[in-house]
């Protein structure tokens, strides 16, 4: 898209934090900032509507979810503590029953006793790779990703099954189990995964829960505080001139860091320099949207999402980002994952039945086009209701079930599960609804995960806040998203988490600023001991 002209200078809209998207991290630093009576910015919005990757719709009275659907884990989590202060939870639901069905393409029916004999394997097997973070163990030579791992034990493990059909059937659960496992963590497959890097995720206790009404109701709560003339929709991002292209920098050895750490920053405040309200003009981050609207902020924080960054961060910035940090958003993984929703007028699953394990056998599919194979990446089809269906899949089928009809996907769908149901009366869906996130010009794709070769290092170098120059105390721009939180990344509490902190980030920034009014040497360790007061108040 060609980039609209700037309006004119007198037209310029100043602001002192600008916030370019209103996902949850956006919203998260809106809503911080207004509950510490800071209401001096905006957030931009490319789309028409607020959430970002949190995307909710109705069919048969369910309110359903494209993207975001659970909150993971109770202890500690925002969300869940939104959830619950907002009567989002219904804490009186009863559990429903879950069996599960694993089917093999002729239609017969694997015994429950194997599919819990190898899902506890399965299990062991993942928890001893994500030991290897947790206890810095060294892999077996040559082993670098979570899928050759499991690869290499489930094979040691069939080794000692003498029935050849026995150990076929279980080897094709094991397949199934890890195509599961890349929709849970967002990639094509789990040899894209790192194998030193699986634990770096922190999972929190408390199971998964579901929002009733959507996991959109959340949004309700946090929004409902910023002014709506803060929040402007249909406000496309094109530019963010963030300094000036030969502005002063604190170089690296290694990098063009043009970055301070917090404690970088604290030191600069303790200096016997005077304050930067004395010494130095504020930032003046010049931001342009595609409808030519431009901004004048003092900071930046940027929400979007690390596939958005994939795509334009080289373009999106002026001056371009540092090396290291392009360089992380490169290592990175940002996969697609999809939903297929079927609808259907009637029941046809038996009524125990909650899920269908689709059991494809192993041939050599990498080779076929994707025309003709991408289907048997959908690993089940699990039950919403009696008359509503949810199949996922992840990576490169995913993208290519994008370029179908909604019509196809549930023509294929149904062809699926008369094979697997051994059943030719299953009804075709009257309705078939997929996401799209692959193709979604403002997410390019699902959620973030390790790459082969990538760390929690990458995670922080794209965080690091950016300055103008070197005597800035106040950063040029702020990164958040589910992409920036080391230990929370793919999550809805980690994108949240982010957008809280960077905005207390900046509150802090303007306390140290207030606090220093004596222009006086020696004055460091008054300086630090009244800070140190601050934060703990």
């Amino acid at each position: 898209m060609e980039e609209a002209p700037a309006v004119k200078t007198k037209n310029d809209k100043f602001v002192k934090t600008l916030i370019i998207g209103a996902g949850i991290a956006g919203l998260s630093a809106a809503n911080h900032l207004v509950k510490n009576n800071d209401t001096n910015f905006v957030v931009l919005e490319a789309k028409d509507k607020i959430g970002g990757r949190i995307s909710s719709f109705e069919i048969q009275g369910e309110k359903l979810d494209l993207g975001a659907n659970r909150i993971h884990g109770v202890l500690g989590n925002p969300m869940y503590e939104i959830a619950m202060a907002h009567n989002l939870i219904d804490i009186v639901q009863t559990p429903k029953p879950h069996k599960v069905v694993a089917a093999l393409e002729d239609g017969k029916q694997v015994p429950f006793s194997i599919l819990q004999e190898i899902f506890e394997a399965y299990s062991c097997f993942l928890h001893r790779c994500e030991e290897y973070f947790l206890c810095q163990y060294e892999p077996p030579e040559g082993i670098n990703s979570v899928g050759e791992h499991i690869n290499l034990e489930a094979a040691l493990y069939l080794d000692k099954i003498p029935d050849e059909t026995q150990k076929h059937v279980r080897s094709l659960i094991f397949q199934c189990l890890l195509k599961r496992e890349s929709c849970i963590s967002g990639c094509d497959n789990m040899n894209d995964i790192d194998l030193l890097e699986l634990g770096s995720y922190v999972e929190l206790q408390g199971g998964n829960i579901s929002l009733p009404k959507g996991y959109s109701s959340i949004l309700n709560p946090i929004v409902k505080l910023i002014p709506p003339e803060k929040l402007l929709l249909s406000h496309e991002v094109t530019k963010v001139t963030w300094a000036d292209a030969d502005a002063d920098s604190e170089e690296s050895d290694d990098s063009s860091h043009t970055i301070v750490e917090e404690s970088s920053l604290r030191s600069r405040h303790n200096s016997d320099c005077p304050t930067e309200s004395q010494s130095t003009p504020p930032n003046r981050i010049e931001v342009v949207c595609n409808n030519g609207v431009r901004f004048i902020a003092e900071t930046v924080i940027c929400s979007l999402p690390l596939g958005v960054l994939k795509n334009c961060a080289r373009t999106l910035f002026s001056p371009p980002l540092p090396d290291y940090k392009l360089e992380a958003i490169d290592r990175l993984l940002f996969g697609t994952v999809n939903k297929i929703f079927l609808v259907y007028d009637r029941p046809f699953l038996n009524t125990d039945v909650t899920e269908v394990l689709l059991l494809w056998n192993q041939t050599n599919d990498e080779l076929k086009d994707l025309s003709s194979r991408w289907f048997k990446k959908i690993y089940s089809f699990s039950k919403v209701s009696e008359t509503l269906l949810l199949g996922w899949i992840s990576g490169i089928e995913a993208e290519y079930m994008e370029t179908l009809s909604s019509q196809e996907v549930g023509d294929t769908c149904t062809d699926i599960l008369r094979k697997f149901l051994n059943d030719p009366f299953i009804p075709k869906p009257k309705l078939c609804v997929c996401s799209q996130w692959h193709s979604d010009k403002y997410s390019q794709g699902s959620y973030t995960a390790m790459a082969v070769g990538a760390t929690q290092f990458e995670i922080e170098q794209i965080k690091e806040p950016l300055y103008s120059n070197s005597l800035q105390t106040r950063p040029a721009v702020l990164f958040v998203g589910e992409h920036t939180h080391t230990n929370f990344y793919s999550t809805v509490h980690g994108a949240y988490l982010t957008g809280r902190n960077a905005a207390q980030f900046l509150i802090d920034c303007a306390l140290i600023g207030s606090e220093i009014v004596v222009d006086c040497k020696e004055t460091a360790d008054l300086s630090s001991f009244i800070q140190g007061m601050s934060l703990q108040e």
